[in-house]
């Protein structure tokens, strides 16, 4: 199964593998840094709900065209929300548990789908909205705004990336201008849906705290709302919400292949892609081993997921302040 832009082992080649590898180890380690400086203490709990949300947000596939469906990504959200070291983070936290717990991208494609689905929609996506932040009201709309448009064009951006690997690392004969106009123009759709999705989730949190969001920092207290609930009660809705769409929303995903695997069918590398060395495992495919009922099956790997996904990204960011608070050269 693959989902969006994860791509399974075998899609490029070992070399390009390794190589991206490097780079988002790289880039990951420079953004836990500037994570452990930049990070507001109120914000650590609004990370592990991004978390949790991303990843259960990521099981519903909505339809974008004839036969063919989309799902956040997630990156621009995190960074707008976080900042963009910590969208990067919570990003990639979401991926790995993704590979790791429910074989959905390939380990050896870790390298490669950080980078295209973490690093470069977060970095990428953050750096748009701040140039349309100077073009849209400096206001609550402004940033809905901007996030709707920087969320479109972080997928665009994902689709680039994927097609200059292929260009150096392809793993069929496929010519790089085919897999660069195919993906561009599938996940040209694809960003709609992640705009909106993204635009609304901002919106829901500058309506009630907004205080938390990064790319509204700039902000004084007359352009923006009086935050309307406490931190706990923030935390426990999102959580809630989070837990719905892994249990209740995913249900109603539509079962067509998503972008990725969409193009890798239609300019034919689709056979390049390898089985998960995981795929045995007890959540493997977004289903529980032994639960014969479907439904049941996915609402449960999902909210297993969704939980864990939580758990180790606010025992991250938290672990990161208690640390922050011993360094003497914090003081």
């Amino acid at each position: 199964m693959i989902l969006g832009m994860h791509a399974p082992d075998g899609f490029l080649n070992p070399g390009t593998a390794v190589v991206t590898g490097i780079i988002s180890l790289v880039v990951v380690g420079f953004a836990l840094r500037q994570s452990r400086e930049q990070l507001k203490d109120k914000a650590i709990p609004l990370a592990g709900v991004t978390a949790a949300f991303i990843f259960a947000a990521q099981m519903f596939n909505f339809p974008v065209a004839a036969g063919t469906t989309g799902h956040l990504l997630g990156g621009a959200l995190a960074a707008i929300l976080l900042g963009p070291s910590v969208g990067i983070i919570v990003v990639t936290i979401v991926v790995v548990v993704q590979a790791l717990a429910f074989a959905d991208g390939g380990l050896t494609a870790l390298g490669y789908n950080v980078l295209n689905m973490a690093i470069i929609p977060a970095a990428g996506g953050f750096a748009v909205f701040r140039l349309l932040r100077r073009v849209f009201p400096q206001n609550a709309g402004g940033v809905i705004g901007s996030t709707g448009v920087a969320a479109w064009a972080s997928v665009v951006m994902a689709a680039i990336a994927f097609s200059i690997q292929w260009l150096f690392g392809a793993s069929a004969p496929v010519p790089f201008d085919t897999v660069f106009g195919s993906m561009v123009g599938v996940h040209a759709l694809i960003g709609i849906g992640e705009g909106i999705i993204s635009a609304l989730a901002v919106g829901a949190v500058l309506a009630s705290r907004p205080d938390l969001v990064y790319g509204a920092r700039d902000l004084d207290r007359t352009q923006l709302a009086e935050a309307k609930v406490g931190t706990r009660a923030f935390v426990i809705g999102g959580v809630l919400v989070a837990l719905v769409f892994a249990a209740v929303v995913s249900q109603f995903a539509v079962d067509n292949p998503d972008g990725l695997e969409r193009v890798a069918e239609d300019t034919g590398f689709i056979d390049s892609g390898e089985d998960h060395s995981l795929a045995d495992f007890i959540f493997a495919d977004y289903a529980t081993a032994g639960v014969s009922n479907e439904a049941l099956s996915l609402a449960i790997a999902g909210i297993v997921g969704t939980i864990v996904t939580l758990l180790v990204a606010y025992g991250l960011f938290a672990g990161m302040r208690e640390s922050r608070g011993r360094d003497p050269a914090s003081v």
